[in-house]
């Protein structure tokens, strides 16, 4: 399957925000992209044991670095890629490293704990696509990792009904014990003030890093930052859907429709112009 057919099928937001691109430069983020998206499905993968995935990670690994016999067919695009962009091995491994975090850990203690995990599955591919993007000032690197963690916390809220049925908990064990609320009530969906309340002080992070990347945006990258951008305006407007309907995760699957997507796109470029 190729990057296009891979980017297509996912429906995912990020697709959306590389309208705002050139041909080449949208060919390019489409091969990345699909190669987020292959790893990442690895490790969710329902037919696939622990073994089998991390022995996949461990074959991407080798790919990024040479041809390998048998090797997944996106693999020589995502090497022409690397080269195209002078992108070292270990921006790439950074984040197979955070998909691997989801093999062997399914609890996280405390938000310094679960942050080294937002960092690896978004941050880092902020890091990538901002080099694709094109940039001038160094500044634009702490944006990407901001902005990496505003989407990623987001992500957490929305998917906190989905992720329990992967037994899977991104909310911070001692975040929980602070409002009261137990890991056996997330289980049984309960839904009482306490966890509004949980839920509400994971918003305000989410929008303090919002805040946080839009501070540090530089200027001059305003323009080739444009996709980024449009991402977070559609998380921003997700986060804000969500908080407005009282954070009902257990019983809803947010998402904005295609209408309210477009508005933002178009909002974006028009902000620019």
């Amino acid at each position: 399957m190729n990057a296009k057919t891979i980017t297509r099928q996912s429906k995912s937001n990020l697709a959306l925000a590389f309208v705002s691109l050139g041909k080449e430069k949208r060919v390019d983020i489409t091969t990345f992209y699909a190669f987020c998206r292959l790893i990442d499905d690895i490790a969710d993968s329902p037919v696939l044991s622990r073994r089998e995935k991390a022995q996949a990670l461990r074959d991407w690994r080798g790919s990024l670095l040479t041809c390998r016999a048998a090797e997944p067919e996106l693999a020589l695009a995502v090497r022409r890629l690397m080269d195209k962009y002078q992108l070292a091995p270990a921006m790439l491994e950074e984040i197979i490293a955070g998909v691997e975090m989801d093999l062997n850990i399914s609890r996280y203690a405390t938000f310094d704990e679960l942050r080294i995990y937002c960092y690896r599955v978004a941050s880092a591919v902020g890091l990538v696509s901002i080099e694709i993007f094109g940039y001038r000032n160094p500044g634009c690197r702490e944006y990407a990792v901001q902005l990496g963690l505003a989407l990623q916390t987001t992500n957490i809220i929305r998917d906190v009904g989905k992720d329990l049925r992967s037994d899977r908990i991104y909310l911070p064990q001692d975040e929980l014990a602070r409002f009261g609320y137990s890991e056996a009530e997330l289980n049984s969906r309960t839904y009482d003030t306490r966890f509004v309340a949980l839920m509400e002080f994971q918003a305000a992070r989410a929008r303090r890093f919002f805040d946080g990347a839009r501070a540090v945006l530089p200027r001059e990258d305003q323009q080739s930052m444009v996709p980024a951008e449009i991402m977070a305006r559609v998380y921003r407007a997700l986060l804000q859907q969500i908080g407005q309907d009282g954070f009902r995760v257990f019983e809803k699957e947010y998402r904005l429709n295609r209408l309210q997507k477009a508005r933002h796109v178009a909002a974006q470029l028009l902000r620019l112009r």
